[in-house]
């Protein structure tokens, strides 16, 4: 018997929930992202079941653009061996072609002609069934800015602390 609309969707939704979203915290420490792109990836079958898994580490990852603007590469990324996939399965640590337009690419690589900027893995996630990966334009932080963006978000909590606190000690009733 076929399933009906809303068992379809209610499906999908709960097919989605299950599927990660792996993020590269360190980005955000280490870089000031200034663009950010969201492009698709080409894998194999056992990459794609490993990262489904959540066996994937983004950190040390970096993307690159050739001088002629034809291919975008995203180099030091390691999806893990997917167990059941036998003598079938793949290179952890290879480079991955990344899928963008010309345009967007073009764009990319006039964006990193400057000195210290990077493109950099910011997140890989599931959309409709593809694995897309957010590229980011990066600038590397000094090591001051890095204390400073801490301070503030230091501060930032403790001030949510005061809050909270004043907000849990006043009357329920307003008096």
């Amino acid at each position: 018997m076929a399933k009906s609309k809303a068992a379809k969707a209610k499906a999908r939704l709960a097919r989605h929930n299950f599927e990660p979203r792996v993020e590269n915290r360190r980005t955000r420490h280490d870089y000031a992202i200034a663009d950010r792109l969201e492009c698709g990836i080409q894998l194999m079958g056992s990459e794609v079941k490993s990262i489904r898994h959540g066996h994937v580490q983004l950190a040390g990852g970096y993307a690159t653009i050739d001088p002629t603007g034809r291919s975008f590469v995203l180099h030091g990324i390691d999806i893990a061996p997917y167990p059941h996939a036998g003598p079938f399965n793949h290179d952890p640590k290879r480079p991955r072609q990344l899928l963008a337009h010309r345009r967007e690419i073009l764009k990319l690589q006039q964006e990193t002609d400057g000195r210290g900027v990077t493109l950099v893995p910011t997140a890989l996630y599931f959309k409709e069934g593809r694995i897309k990966v957010e590229i980011g334009v990066g600038v590397g932080k000094k090591t001051h800015d890095k204390r400073h963006d801490l301070k503030e978000r230091e501060g930032q909590r403790e001030i949510e602390r005061a809050m909270t606190r004043k907000l849990i000690g006043a009357d329920p009733r307003g008096l």
